[in-house]
C-alpha cells in the first residue's frame, strides 16, 4: 500500500535540491510551483515534487501547460530555415502511401493516402486483375482531420466492413458497418470497442466480437479492462448482445480477443494476462458449443488457423523461435500436437495459409524472409524480396493460389505486391511514392558489441558514398520491448535529415523479438537494464567508428522507446548533444496507476511488489533526475489525448529536468491537442511535428538549411 502526504519544504534525500544555483544561464522557463508529496514504497520514501501536475483538468495545469507550449514554440521560432523545412517535408509526405494487405474471400482490402490527405483511405478489388474500388473515406468525418478509423474487419466475402472510428487520437473506437456496394453505413454504432477483434458469422449477418464495459458498469478507471467477447444480430440492439466466451469471469488486466480461421469455419478465442503467454480456444463458427481448449497455462504464445478439418497452430512452447503444429480440433489439447516445421534460424513472426501451402514469415536479425512449406511441412522455396526490407501482412486463401504481402524498407515505403504460388511469379501491385530517389541512400548493418558481450543488431542509414568525418550529425533511435521486432522502416520525417548529410542509426535492442522469445526475456521485468546498455553501446559504437562524436550524436525514441531515451537522459546525460523523448513512460514507480499503464506491468512490473520496486526504483528517469546536472538539450512530446500513455509522464519529466539541469541547454515539452498516441494522427499534425522536431536537432547540431 502508498501512503501519500503534502510536504512544504524542499526535496531532500539527495535527489535534487530545487534550490540550488547554477553557473550557467538557464533558460527563462515558465514558473513551476513544487508541491511535493512523499509516497512510502515498501518503507522507502520517495518524493515526488510535481504531483499536482497529474492533473490535466486542473486550470492551473492547464494554464502551465499552453506556457510551456509557448515557451517551446518561441524557442524553436528561432531557428531561420522552418519554412524551408516545412516545404521539404511537403514532398515526403505529401505522395501517395499504400497500407497492408487484408484479403477475405477473393477481395483484397488496404488503405491508400493521396497527396495530404489527413487520413487513409480505404479501397478494394477482386483479386491481382481487379480494378480498386472506394469502399471507405474517414476523410469526411471531421472536418479537421481528426477523425480516424481505428480498425476494420471485412465480412469473409468482404460485402460488410465492420469498422471503428475515434476522435482526436483517443482510440475509443465507436463500431460501425459499412455496406461495401451501397457505400452506406447501417444502423449499426456501438461503443466501447477500442482495439476490436471481430470475427463475422458463416452468413455474415452478425459476428462475434470483444467490448469494454461502460463507464459506471466497473469502478472508475477498470472500464480499459475487463473486454469480453459479445455476439451481435445485425439491427438488433448491441445492449442486448450475450456474452459468448467466459461469461461470469471478470478477470482485471485480462486481455482477451477473438478471431476466425481462414477457411471461417472456426473461431479462436485468446486470452492473456502475460504479453508472453496466452490461453486459446476454438469451436465452429455459427457453433453455440461450449469452447474447446487449445492451450491452457503454457509457457509462451499461441495461435492458430484452420483448413481442410486440421488446425494449424503456431507456438513458441517448447521452440523460442517458433514453430508449427497441427491437432485436430475435436481433441486440440497440447498431448495432441504434432510438429510439422520445426524451430528455423529465424524468428517465425507469421503464418499464412494460401492454395495449398504454408506461407511462413520469418526474420534473421530483424530483416524479413518469406519462406514457403507443403501442409505437410516439407520446404519448397523463398519467396524473392528486395533486400533489407521488412513485412507486416501476408494476405492469402487456402482455396487460391494468389499471395499479397506489403514490402518497405528504410528508403522505399511500402509496396503492396502478389505472388502466384503455381507459377511462382512476383508482381507490384499498389506501389507508394516516395518524393525520393532510393538509390541516392545506402543502408547498412552491422553488429555491435554490449556490455555483457551481446551482439545487437543495428541499421545505418546515410546518403550513398558519405563520408564519415568523425562528426556527422547522427540520430539513433531504438524501442527495445515487448517483443516487438525493430525492422526496417520508412520514415518520412528524417529525409530532410539524411539529404543534409546526416546519419540514422536503428538498434535492434533486446526486449524485441528480433532473435525469439529469448531476446525479449533479456530485456524485460528486473532484466531491464540490458536494453539501455545495449543502446549505449551502440552509440559508443558510432563514436568510435568515428561516424559521429558526442557533439553531433542524438537519440530520439517513442512510447517505450521514450522510456529508453529517458533512461538515456539521466543515465548517460554525457553521451548525447539532444534526446527526443516521444509520448514516453517516465515515472516508472506510477505508470500502472493511469489509463492502460496496468496492461504494461507484465513487462515491467509494478511498484505494488516490493522486488519489483527496487527493478523500477533503479532505472526509472523521474526518479533518477539529479539537481546540478548537465543535462542535453531535450524535447518532450506527449499529446493530451492519448489512451495509452498519460501526457503526466513528460509533462512531470520537463517539470523536474528544467529544474534540475545545470546546462544551458533548452528542455523543451510540446503537448499536442486533439491528437492520441500516434494512431490517427492526420498529415498536417505530422508535418509540424516534424518541421519542429527537425528544427530542434538542427538547432543543436548547429545545421543550417542551404
Amino acid at each position: 500500500m502508498i501512503r501519500q502526504r503534502n510536504l512544504w519544504l524542499l526535496l531532500t534525500c539527495g535527489v535534487l535540491s530545487l534550490s540550488a544555483s547554477f553557473s550557467k544561464a538557464k533558460p527563462n522557463y515558465p514558473g513551476t510551483p513544487v508541491r511535493p508529496v512523499t509516497d512510502n514504497y515498501h518503507g522507502v520514501s520517495i518524493v515526488d515534487p510535481y504531483r499536482w501536475i497529474e492533473d490535466a483538468a486542473n486550470p492551473e495545469v492547464v494554464s502551465w501547460t499552453a506556457a510551456q507550449n509557448e515557451f517551446t514554440r518561441q524557442t524553436l521560432a528561432g531557428f531561420g530555415g522552418r519554412e524551408k523545412l516545412r516545404n521539404r517535408l511537403q514532398l515526403p509526405f505529401s505522395v501517395t502511401t499504400v497500407s497492408s494487405p487484408i484479403l477475405f474471400g477473393k477481395r483484397l482490402f488496404y488503405s491508400k493516402r493521396s497527396r495530404l490527405q489527413n487520413q487513409p483511405v480505404i479501397y478494394c478489388r477482386d483479386g491481382a486483375q481487379g480494378s480498386s474500388v472506394l469502399a471507405l473515406d474517414p476523410n469526411g468525418l471531421s472536418s479537421d482531420g481528426t477523425v480516424a478509423m481505428d480498425w476494420m474487419h471485412p465480412s469473409s466475402e468482404g460485402a460488410r466492413i465492420a469498422y471503428g472510428t475515434s476522435a482526436g487520437g483517443t482510440e475509443r473506437s465507436t463500431l460501425h458497418v459499412r455496406d461495401v456496394v451501397s457505400g452506406s453505413d447501417l444502423a449499426e454504432a456501438i461503443p466501447n470497442t477500442q482495439h476490436c477483434s471481430l470475427v463475422w458469422d458463416p452468413d455474415n449477418k452478425g459476428f462475434s466480437y470483444s467490448r469494454h464495459p461502460a463507464k459506471g458498469e466497473v469502478p472508475e478507471g477498470e472500464d480499459v479492462f475487463h473486454a469480453q467477447i459479445f455476439h451481435h444480430t445485425l439491427g438488433a440492439d448491441p445492449k442486448s448482445d450475450p456474452i459468448v466466451f467466459a461469461e461470469g469471469k471478470r478477470v482485471i488486466q485480462e486481455e482477451r480477443a477473438v478471431s476466425g480461421s481462414s477457411d471461417n469455419k472456426w473461431v479462436f478465442v485468446t486470452t492473456s494476462l502475460d504479453w508472453a503467454k496466452n490461453d486459446l480456444y476454438v469451436r465452429a463458427n455459427g457453433s453455440s458449443e461450449p469452447f474447446r481448449t487449445v492451450a491452457e497455462g503454457l509457457d509462451g504464445q499461441v495461435t492458430g488457423d484452420a483448413f481442410g478439418g486440421k488446425l494449424y497452430l503456431l507456438t513458441n512452447v517448447d521452440a523460442p523461435k517458433f514453430h508449427v503444429v497441427t491437432v485436430d480440433p475435436a481433441a486440440p489439447g497440447k498431448d495432441h500436437w504434432i510438429e510439422i516445421i520445426p524451430q528455423q534460424t529465424g524468428v517465425i513472426e507469421g503464418m499464412t495459409l494460401a492454395g495449398d501451402r504454408l506461407v511462413l514469415r520469418v526474420t534473421e536479425a530483424a530483416v524479413a524472409h518469406l519462406e514457403i512449406f507443403r501442409l505437410d511441412g516439407k520446404p519448397v522455396g523463398e519467396v524473392p524480396l528486395p533486400a533489407m526490407g521488412a513485412i507486416s501482412t501476408v494476405a492469402g486463401n487456402p482455396e487460391s493460389p494468389d499471395l499479397y504481402f506489403d514490402y518497405r524498407t528504410f528508403t522505399q515505403p511500402t509496396t503492396v505486391y502478389h505472388y502466384e504460388l503455381a507459377t511462382r511469379s512476383l508482381a507490384t501491385l499498389e506501389k507508394s511514392e516516395s518524393g525520393i530517389d532510393a538509390s541516392a541512400y545506402e543502408v547498412s548493418q552491422v553488429f555491435v558489441a554490449s556490455k555483457d558481450g551481446t551482439r545487437v543488431p543495428m541499421f545505418l542509414v546515410h546518403r550513398k558514398g558519405l563520408a564519415m568525418d568523425g562528426a556527422r550529425p547522427t540520430l539513433l533511435t531504438g524501442y527495445g520491448g515487448f517483443a516487438v521486432t525493430e525492422d526496417p522502416t520508412f520514415r518520412a520525417t528524417w529525409i530532410p535529415w539524411l539529404d543534409m548529410g546526416g546519419v540514422y542509426a536503428d538498434a535492434c535492442l533486446r526486449g524485441g523479438n528480433e532473435y525469439g522469445r529469448e531476446w525479449h526475456e533479456a530485456g524485460r521485468l528486473g532484466r531491464k537494464q540490458n536494453v539501455f546498455d545495449d543502446f549505449y553501446a551502440c552509440a559508443q559504437w558510432l563514436t568510435d567508428n568515428k561516424v559521429t562524436d558526442r557533439g553531433h550524436l542524438a537519440a530520439e525514441g517513442g512510447s517505450n522507446g521514450g522510456l529508453l531515451v529517458g533512461a538515456a537522459l539521466t543515465q548517460r546525460p554525457e553521451m548525447f548533444k539532444a534526446i527526443v523523448c516521444a509520448v514516453p513512460l517516465l515515472d516508472m514507480l506510477r505508470f500502472q496507476l493511469f489509463s492502460i499503464g496496468r496492461y504494461w506491468t507484465p513487462e515491467y512490473g509494478s511498484s505494488e511488489d516490493s522486488t519489483q520496486f527496487q527493478w523500477l526504483r533503479a532505472y526509472s528517469p523521474y526518479q533518477n533526475v539529479k539537481s546540478g546536472t548537465a543535462y542535453p538539450a531535450t524535447l518532450f512530446e506527449a499529446s493530451e489525448g492519448d489512451y495509452r500513455v498519460d501526457a503526466l509522464h513528460a509533462k512531470k519529466m520537463a517539470a523536474l529536468v528544467q529544474a534540475s539541469t545545470s546546462s544551458d541547454a533548452p528542455i523543451l515539452l510540446r503537448i499536442e491537442s486533439k491528437a492520441g498516441h500516434g494512431q490517427g494522427k492526420p498529415t498536417g499534425k505530422r508535418i509540424e511535428e516534424g518541421v519542429d522536431i527537425l528544427s530542434f536537432l538542427m538547432m543543436q547540431m548547429g545545421m543550417t538549411l542551404p
